[in-house]
């Protein structure tokens, strides 16, 4: 992989986690450790701070799912597996599963799976040419890995 190809994997796993980022915040107004996740994410892609202090954010933000509600929890997974494309490209599928599992967690049950396919689809749309095959065939690779939310 090359390493712009893995700056777009941190900005598309950043654009996702974004996305559901709402519903964090809805949940915890005070807490800031997602949104500057995402930041991270975005300065790491920037090659503006070092692949570490990226990484360890990872595990503040992830700190900050524990004892939430459904959709805020895996909002804020969502930016915490964003932030940690910097260590592992892998982590974009993460990011881009927890924020489909976040939309899916604050509608009906009736709903949840509709909203979590536009949520997919949305997440698609945003793929940018350069890495488009390079993620849809890990979505299918690891869609059992990730509770198959790629059926889209």
């Amino acid at each position: 992989m090359t390493d712009a190809n893995h700056q777009l994997l941190a900005l598309w796993a950043a654009n996702c986690a974004e996305h559901v980022l709402p519903l964090f915040e809805q949940a915890n107004l005070t807490d800031e450790r997602p949104s500057q996740a995402i930041e991270l994410t975005r300065a790491w892609a920037k090659g503006e701070i070092p692949m570490k202090q990226a990484h360890q954010a990872a595990f503040v933000t992830n700190a900050a799912a524990k004892e939430m509600p459904a959709a805020a929890k895996f909002a804020a997974l969502a930016a915490g597996q964003a932030v940690a494309v910097a260590h592992v490209a892998a982590h974009e599928l993460g990011a881009a599963a927890y924020a489909i599992r976040a939309v899916r967690e604050s509608v009906e049950e009736s709903e949840r799976e509709e909203m979590g396919r536009k949520e997919c689809q949305w997440q698609r749309n945003q793929l940018p040419d350069a890495i488009r095959e390079l993620v849809l065939d890990d979505q299918k690779l690891r869609n059992y890995l990730c509770w198959f939310v790629f059926d889209c």
